[in-house]
């Protein structure tokens, strides 16, 4: 007899895998169902023809007919009312790309299970994917007022988050403010509520309004960090953001994150000095913060003192040590007749990082010390430290700039050209290297030609263009110079820094004043903070 449908030995063999499947996982579902294992066995609802549709479904799922499988599925979900198949027919909708089918599958599911917060939250997330965000209001509105009460601050706080690829902010902003309306006024949600509106108002270009909202948030709750933290994210577009900041750091107790994240707003700003200020003060609280030695002695490395910069990334080399120590020291050695002191320092460097901060980075900048000390040896002490697995094209570069300043060169060159290319941008990151080493041991011409065989092998390329056009200009080629940095421009309308070199240049030269004024205000356009090119506007205004 023919087979139904061509059914082939094949597909026989995947059904009879498919059912093996379908049988142990309904087994499953139907003993959790139960409670116990040992509980009496009991029948589930699961009868040959829903057996037969729920494998028809998964068969079409396999076979790439995802539409028709969440069909399938939909109907079984439909007249059992388990949740576990609605959730696997939208799932089958959402993988084949299906996005109305999957609202659609969603609407039934929860006029089915209306109590399903599962259901309300695929259907957001669908939703913006579908970029629908304006038929979100109601599911949003759902989801928060079904959230407990303790956890709807938290909800309301995560909201702006949903609007970061919204594309219409004004829209966003309009939304934001339907579903926040109820919670703008209750105290135990007040704050998150008016931060998420002030979040939403800041992203539609109203910033006077976000103000607003966060001032009167931190006047109600001055203890809430909500309104200083946002202010922090502002301050490099609104001046007057810094001041709520501030109100909040003046408390006598502050929390060392908070602290953390003033000091990368500063950082933003070039404010180096204060954001080194701001984490002495987060390890003064809290000597053991791994993070907050890491950054400070990144931050003393930039200001150029030294032995701050040193004593810093050391104790965070001593913290990472005791933390990969502690998980050790509480299970039983793997020898007991193990002498505490076989392990030596080396070994309790190598440690990995248990918490994300990578001791890598702290013998970078020991080895950067050790350099601008003039201690070279000292410097490729530290190198020596990385393990190979962790050698990356940064710890290739430092050990060669080490290398080429005392004087070996082209072993320094032949280290970068060795270096392996894991990835499809590692070639040109290999060729800024090798120019930067070269301009570092006063080679610009060497370093011009490896720019421009790099040009020559990736075309149209911002990053090795621009870098060329600064060398060509430290050779006083400037016919050059111009010419790459107008191709840079091209490339890239908004490059504020081909703008500022270009204009800078014709400055410097007092050539061309009034184009050159006008490269450096469009550099400010694009850039108002940078104060390499309020700079650079300083020199154009006295040279005219």
């Amino acid at each position: 007899m023919a087979s139904p449908r061509g059914i082939t030995a094949s597909r026989l063999t995947r059904w009879r895998a498919l059912s093996v499947v379908a049988l142990a996982s309904l087994s499953a579902l139907a003993m959790a169902k139960e409670g116990a294992p040992t509980a009496p066995v009991v029948n589930s609802g699961l009868d040959a023809p829903l057996f037969y549709q729920l494998l028809i479904g998964e068969m079409e799922a396999a076979e790439g007919r995802g539409t028709q499988a969440a069909e399938f599925m939909l109907d079984a979900a439909r007249r059992t009312r388990d949740e576990a198949l609605f959730r696997r027919a939208a799932e089958m909708a959402v993988q084949a790309r299906a996005g109305e089918q999957a609202l659609a599958v969603i609407k039934v599911w929860r006029s089915t299970l209306p109590a399903s917060r599962e259901a309300v939250q695929l259907q957001i997330q669908v939703l913006f994917a579908l970029g629908k965000a304006n038929e979100s209001v109601e599911p949003l509105r759902t989801l928060i007022a079904s959230t407990p009460p303790a956890q709807r601050a938290l909800v309301l706080a995560t909201l702006p988050r949903l609007f970061d690829r919204a594309g219409d902010a004004k829209e966003a902003l309009v939304i934001v403010e339907q579903v926040v309306q109820p919670y703008l006024d209750t105290p135990d949600t007040r704050t998150a509520a008016r931060i998420a509106l002030a979040r939403a108002a800041w992203a539609s270009g109203n910033s006077s309004r976000a103000l607003d909202l966060m001032r009167s948030a931190q006047r109600d709750e001055p203890a809430a960090p909500a309104p200083a933290l946002l202010a922090m994210d502002m301050m490099g577009s609104v001046a007057s953001a810094e001041a709520i900041a501030l109100s909040y750091l003046a408390r006598p107790e502050v929390e060392p994150a908070v602290r953390m994240a003033y000091a990368r707003a500063l950082t933003a700003s070039q404010r180096l000095n204060e954001a080194a200020a701001q984490l002495r003060m987060v390890v003064a609280q809290q000597p053991a913060n791994t993070a907050a030695w890491l950054g400070l002695g990144a931050y003393s490395i930039e200001l150029k003192q030294l032995d701050e910069a040193e004593g810093a990334l050391r104790r965070y080399l001593a913290l990472k040590a005791q933390e990969a120590a502690a998980p050790a020291a509480a299970s039983p050695p793997a020898d007991p007749g193990a002498s505490p002191d076989d392990d030596d320092e080396a070994n309790t460097d190598t440690a990995e990082d248990p918490k994300g901060h990578d001791p890598v980075q702290a013998w970078m900048m020991l080895s950067q010390v050790a350099e601008m000390r003039g201690d070279l040896r000292g410097a490729q002490t530290w190198l020596d430290k990385i393990q190979a697995a962790d050698v990356d094209l940064s710890v290739t570069t430092r050990r060669a700039a080490v290398m080429a300043r005392q004087g070996h060169i082209d072993q320094a060159r032949q280290l970068i050209a060795q270096s392996p290319e894991r990835e499809p941008g590692d070639a040109r990151a290999k060729a800024l290297a090798e120019s930067e080493l070269l301009r570092e041991v006063n080679q610009p011409q060497q370093a011009f030609g490896v720019l421009e065989k790099a040009n020559e092998r990736f075309p149209d390329d911002v990053s090795l263009l621009y870098e060329q056009a600064m060398l060509a200009e430290r050779l006083d080629r400037v016919d050059d110079m111009e010419l790459l940095l107008r191709r840079v421009i091209a490339l890239q309308p908004d490059h504020a820094h081909a703008h500022n070199a270009l204009g800078y240049s014709l400055a410097d030269r007092n050539m061309r004043l009034p184009e050159a004024r006008g490269l450096i205000e469009k550099a400010m356009k694009l850039a108002p903070d940078d104060l390499f090119i309020v700079d650079s506007m300083g020199w154009v205004l006295y040279r005219q």
